[in-house]
């Protein structure tokens, strides 16, 4: 069985203005005082109105979903204390005038001097999934098999479509921010592990990174654990919406893991393809048509049933199959998050929009 750990990032924002509050500090310190939470499990975000948490390695998606929400119960209380709220959105929908200010690391601010307009504007939260692969060699095969479906990936986590008190036009407005760093996107095609360490090597020689955390493709191999971490999810509204997610996740992760013993054709996609296909599933989510693997657009949901169909054994192996099935036949009927905040702004306004954002974030 691939385990599993998830990454999550969320905004502190003002209950009532639903605007960023720099109080992350604050929050983490009375998180860490909570009985039923780890402090190393909550982590310092790029910018003060920013927490990220991370799960223990997990084996089911049970655990996934148990670790998230008492996660964001320990946080949601942690920030209550100290005047504020929790809130999974992708982006934050309002902002204030004056940028909000940087985590006081060395690393953040050195970003902060190399680009100072792209980090004001990192108001953005995603959620990473990490699934185990058994060596780099083979994570680098991996990271050529699942890139073909990380725009189907982008589509389906869209939450992020509101950006300073207007609505972008896009599902996932966060996708496009961060898409403006020195590297990111879907990840290139590699030979294999030694190519991919010699490019990455050469980025490292220019100096336009600093560092592999730099690199921030939409799936990459990770420096702190033997996984594959794929990153191209904007953070999920709900608890039961990230558990989707990593259950598909791992599910392309052990296809891709099987394709590559058995000697199956590499999926190939031109890159100028890809990127399009990505933007596209940015720009539209998932109310339209989608591109597929193939660089074929088609029906969303078409594009859904295709990836389940493909994705069958390894869900069947990993007991996800009915669960996961579940969640992704709800996401067709009910649209994506970034759906449900258009539509609760239009009807209800404002504190509708707040209440959402808030409620659902630590809903069971």
């Amino acid at each position: 069985m691939i385990t599993i750990g998830v990454e999550e990032e969320y905004l502190l924002v003002d209950p009532v203005t639903c605007l960023p509050v720099p109080r992350a500090e604050q929050v983490r310190a009375a998180a860490g005082l909570e009985p039923i939470l780890d402090d190393q499990e909550v982590q310092s975000e790029l910018l003060q109105a920013q927490v990220e948490v991370a799960t223990p390695v997990c084996t089911d998606l049970d655990e996934v979903g148990g670790h998230l929400l008492r996660l964001r119960h320990a946080l949601g209380s942690a920030a209550e204390k100290n005047g504020c709220r929790i809130a999974a959105c992708g982006t934050a929908p309002f902002r204030e005038t004056a940028p909000v200010p940087v985590t006081e690391k060395a690393r953040y601010i050195a970003m902060r001097s190399q680009a100072p307009q792209l980090v004001a504007e990192q108001l953005v939260n995603g959620m990473h999934v990490h699934a185990a692969v058994p060596d780099r060699e083979m994570g680098v095969a991996v990271l050529n098999r699942i890139r073909v479906w990380l725009p189907v990936l982008v589509a389906m986590s869209a939450n992020s479509p509101l950006w300073d008190g207007h609505d972008t036009g896009f599902a996932s407005w966060r996708t496009v921010i961060f898409g403006r760093w020195q590297v990111g996107g879907p990840p290139p095609r590699f030979a294999d592990l030694a190519d991919h360490e010699r490019r990455v090597r050469a980025l490292l020689d220019t100096g336009v990174i600093t560092d592999t955390g730099q690199l921030y493709w939409q799936a990459r191999l990770s420096d702190k654990y033997p996984t594959v971490e794929v990153r191209c999810a904007d953070v999920q509204l709900r608890v039961d919406s990230a558990v989707m997610f990593a259950g598909l996740v791992r599910a392309l992760i052990a296809t891709a893991i099987r394709d590559e013993k058995a000697g199956e054709p590499v999926p190939e996609c031109a890159p100028e393809l890809l990127q399009a296909a990505n933007w596209h599933a940015a720009r539209h989510g998932l109310s339209g048509l989608l591109v597929d693997p193939e660089g074929t657009a088609r029906r969303a949901g078409d594009v859904l049933a295709r990836m389940l169909d493909t994705l069958a054994p390894a869900l069947a192996e990993a007991g996800d199959t009915r669960e996961v099935a579940a969640l992704v036949h709800r996401l067709l009927q009910q649209g994506t998050p970034a759906d449900q905040q258009r539509r609760v702004l239009a009807e209800g306004g404002l504190p509708a929009l707040a209440e959402l954002l808030i409620n659902e974030t630590v809903a069971p």
